[in-house]
């Protein structure tokens, strides 16, 4: 069963330790995170972002039983435990699932979780148009046709990270 943990982001490997001491080593974490690509004072610097902030999935089979977690509680590293991820099992491993179709070879998220709607705002997240705000007016399968200020240009999909605004 997955659940969702909040933790401290200076301790994530004391408690990805203690976790595993706690209740065995099949614990299973996924951090979904992209890669961001700036440019800054004419250098290009690299920089990764957890998609989820400081939340993170956890699995493992024994997180059905209230008596478990009430014993992880006060794991060093941990905030608490997301309430309600016994019901929404079914929406957690299918975000799950859509996070890892996205990932590259190195494991980070490659294209938008987003769906995207023509005449609708996005801002960039990487590239050479990194935070420059752009408007969708026609998209094909690898392509998607934009309006940047007066300009209009062509991207590919693979190449950018975008946020609806």
């Amino acid at each position: 069963m997955w659940a969702i943990l909040k933790f401290d982001r200076k301790n994530f490997h004391i408690l990805q330790g203690d976790l595993k001491k706690k209740i065995g080593e099949d614990c299973i974490f996924y951090r979904p995170k992209i890669l961001i690509k700036k440019f800054k004072n004419n250098k290009i610097i690299y920089k990764e972002i957890d998609i989820l902030g400081d939340y993170i999935f956890c699995f493992h089979s024994n997180f059905q039983k209230r008596k478990v977690i009430n014993q992880l509680k006060f794991t060093r590293g941990l905030k608490y435990f997301l309430d309600g991820f016994v019901e929404f099992q079914s929406n957690i491993k299918e975000f799950i699932e859509k996070c890892k179709k996205l990932e590259n070879e190195q494991g980070f998220i490659s294209e938008s979780l987003f769906e995207l709607k023509i005449n609708s705002k996005y801002r960039f997240g990487s590239g050479q148009f990194a935070d420059k705000i752009f408007k969708i007016i026609n998209f094909n399968k690898n392509t998607i046709n934009i309006l940047i200020g007066n300009i209009k240009t062509t991207i590919n999909k693979k190449e950018f990270l975008f946020n609806p605004l």
